[in-house]
């Protein structure tokens, strides 16, 4: 697969990206190399290849989902709010961000 300039003009478009005509052909050579490396990598035989979720045999150390620290009479939420700027029936007040 190759892009044109056109083309990349009209993703720049979408993406509201400016792009000038020398950034727009570099970003086409730039974007045609990836989709070369691409195709030169779909060529493997991948037959008989289980996939993997990290290049190293590793994996995590699981704990039990357990509660280790129990507050009935809430003193260390109340220590904790103690310090913050504001709060209001045990939880913590912020600014609202979205109107």
């Amino acid at each position: 697969m190759s892009l044109t300039l056109p083309e990349v003009e009209r993703v720049a478009e979408l993406a509201r990206l400016e792009l000038n005509p020398d950034e727009a052909e570099t970003a086409r050579q730039q974007l045609n190399g990836i989709f070369s490396l691409i195709e030169a990598m779909q060529t493997v035989d991948t037959a008989g290849i289980a996939p993997m979720a990290h290049a190293q045999d590793v994996s995590q150390r699981l704990r039990a989902d357990a509660v280790t620290h129990h507050d009935a009479d809430g003193r260390q939420r109340d220590m904790f709010q103690s310090v913050a700027p504001e709060t209001g029936a045990g939880l913590y007040l912020v600014p609202r961000v979205i109107e």
